[in-house]
């Protein structure tokens, strides 16, 4: 018997749908290396989301593609994301942030993809402090770090991978499409 190289045909539209994206001016995706454990076939995006010209946000959006399914996906293509924001500190003490970082996602994947299913994650929220050699490098670093993953429930990825751009500009605070954010300024007491 002999071994074929080729590609499903269900996997080879998923990447190009991801290969096909094209993101708002503030991010930036690339391939990068897939996990190969996970499914017999994946892909991977990187992403690195700029504001003001500084990275705040970095990404990964995996597909995974398994001919023979699986039943915790409830089907045979799965989406898996990583995005990890740096937060202002006193954001990174609101109670409420899981819950608001998780609406993100779900709020992004209703409005831009034609559905899903399985949807897990967690969200989690870091406050790191530097001490000994390393307290010179700077203040304590607060960040938001969101895992989930989902089975699109058609295989039109183009508005999963809009989704996925939304949920990385929601993390990076940056305003809407074609809203300005104002200047921070600051008011001088007497």
């Amino acid at each position: 018997m002999a071994l074929t190289t080729a590609l499903p045909e269900t996997f080879t539209r998923a990447v190009a749908a991801l290969r096909a994206a094209d993101p708002r001016s503030e991010i930036a995706l690339e391939e990068v290396p897939a996990p190969s454990r996970l499914a017999p076939h994946a892909f991977a995006l990187g992403a690195t989301v700029l504001r003001r010209g500084e990275e705040v946000t970095t990404g990964r959006l995996i597909l995974l593609h398994d001919p023979a399914g699986h039943e915790a996906w409830e089907g045979d293509t799965r989406l898996v994301t990583y995005v990890t924001a740096e937060l202002e500190p006193e954001l990174a003490t609101d109670p409420l942030l899981p819950q608001v970082g998780w609406s993100w996602l779900v709020d992004a994947l209703d409005a831009h993809s034609t559905g899903y299913a399985a949807i897990g994650g967690t969200v989690t929220q870091t406050i790191s402090s530097r001490f000994g050699a390393l307290a010179a490098d700077g203040p304590p670093t607060t960040d938001l770090e969101l895992r989930a993953s989902w089975t699109p429930l058609d295989l039109n990825l183009e508005g999963h991978v809009a989704a996925w751009c939304a949920l990385l500009a929601s993390t990076a605070g940056l305003p809407p499409v074609g809203v300005s954010a104002l200047p921070l300024r600051r008011v001088e007491q007497r």
